[in-house]
């Protein structure tokens, strides 16, 4: 049966005990992002991304060349949460 304590509680201000179930843990998943064009259109790029808060400029690869005249590549690769 209840018992009040000593500082005049009563059975209708008790709270229930509720238990959660744990949350399942975060999935995360390797994602790459790859950029082709001038070395102007990349650096503007990366260097807007920057201002998203979205990736650091020094977390992109060096621009490499590609086969195609004044083209080059800068890939970013990070962990991004799977919901």
């Amino acid at each position: 049966m209840f018992q009040p304590d000593d500082q005049g509680a009563d059975a209708s201000t008790a709270l229930p005990i509720v238990l959660s179930s744990p949350q399942p843990e975060p999935r995360y998943e390797t994602l790459r992002h790859v950029l082709f064009g001038s070395m102007a259109a990349v650096q503007n790029t990366i260097k807007l991304l920057h201002r998203l808060n979205y990736a650091e400029p020094n977390d992109w690869s060096k621009p490499q060349p590609t086969q195609k005249p004044n083209e080059v590549m800068a890939v970013l690769t990070r962990k991004v949460k799977v919901l």
